[in-house]
């Protein structure tokens, strides 16, 4: 199912990252967290690549897999970086013989210490292959956006210029970074409509099952850890168990706010494992959590 379809029609929508494993015990791992994931019935799952473009084929390979054998709508990253605009094509060609509909676009992460450089004939930024997509191809494109602005944007408001550019370029939908604090959300929503930028954005979750590893990830992508729970995590260095405990619950407590706020559904980053993001969706799932909370004084029973 194309993307745009699914969000207009279907409640609740969740939808899960996965990445191309690198390895035999990497591909038993996603394999489990796919069958473990796949019974929440999401509405789609999305394969990266690795920075650099380093995990091109297997993402190409994984995507088919995912969607011809297992029966999942797959959304299929494509990044401009380490790659002409010929060889784009030809990904492209290749994800569309494989019946895949969808594809994120993205300029590309470039590899840990490098700067991003445009290859040879290549896409500079994400709203030129978001363009090429819109004149020579018919899938459905997802863009992404960043709460927080992307780490490489000077302002907030160089940022919602370079996200306008990708809307006016023909993206269909949009998919958040991840965050931690949803005031910061909300307040991005705002601002993104006040320019205009009428897409469907999908808030991106990550539970924190290692902190250490996500403080790593935050530096990277420029989001940040709202103070109070950076101080818990810190209280709970060394115990692997409350650390998840936490996470999860405070992942569960954003998912719920920013879906009774009337975000249209939410995508989980799970570092191909199933147990933190299966808990939280079958908890949503199980209260009926999509649906607003109704502030009516007649509906209050009083004694």
């Amino acid at each position: 199912m194309r993307i745009n379809e699914a969000l207009a029609s279907q409640r609740p929508f969740f939808s899960f990252e996965f990445f191309p494993p690198r390895d035999d015990a990497g591909s038993r791992q996603l394999v489990a967290a796919i069958a473990a994931l796949a019974p929440l019935r999401p509405a789609f799952v999305s394969i990266t690549y690795g920075a650099g473009g380093s995990t091109r084929a297997r993402t190409v390979a994984l995507a088919k897999e995912i969607q011809q054998d297992i029966g999942l709508t797959v959304v299929a990253h494509v990044t401009c970086i380490g790659a002409s605009r010929a060889e784009v094509r030809a990904l492209l060609e290749e994800l569309a013989r494989a019946g895949i509909e969808n594809v994120l676009a993205l300029r590309g992460d470039p590899a840990p210490g490098s700067q991003f450089v445009p290859a040879a004939g290549g896409f500079a930024h994400a709203n030129e292959l978001i363009a090429m997509l819109r004149r020579n191809y018919d899938f459905c494109i997802g863009a992404a956006c960043y709460p927080e602005k992307h780490p490489e944007a000077t302002t907030l408001d160089a940022d919602l210029c370079a996200l306008k550019l990708k809307a006016e370029a023909g993206a269909d939908f949009l998919v958040s970074q991840l965050f931690f604090d949803n005031s910061q959300f909300f307040a991005f929503e705002r601002r993104v409509r006040g320019a205009g930028i009428t897409l469907p954005m999908l808030p991106g979750l990550m539970p924190i099952t290692n902190f250490s590893q996500i403080e790593r990830f935050v530096a990277l992508c420029g989001a940040s850890i709202p103070p109070k729970l950076r101080v818990e995590m810190e209280a709970r260095k060394g115990d692997v168990k409350a650390v998840e405990d936490l996470g999860v619950a405070y992942a569960s407590m954003q998912a719920l706010e920013l879906l009774q706020g009337g975000v249209p559904g939410l995508h989980f980053y799970t570092l191909n494992r199933s147990p933190a993001t299966r808990a939280i969706v079958s908890s949503l799932l199980a209260a009926s959590a999509w649906r607003p909370l109704l502030h009516d004084a007649r509906s209050i029973t009083t004694p």
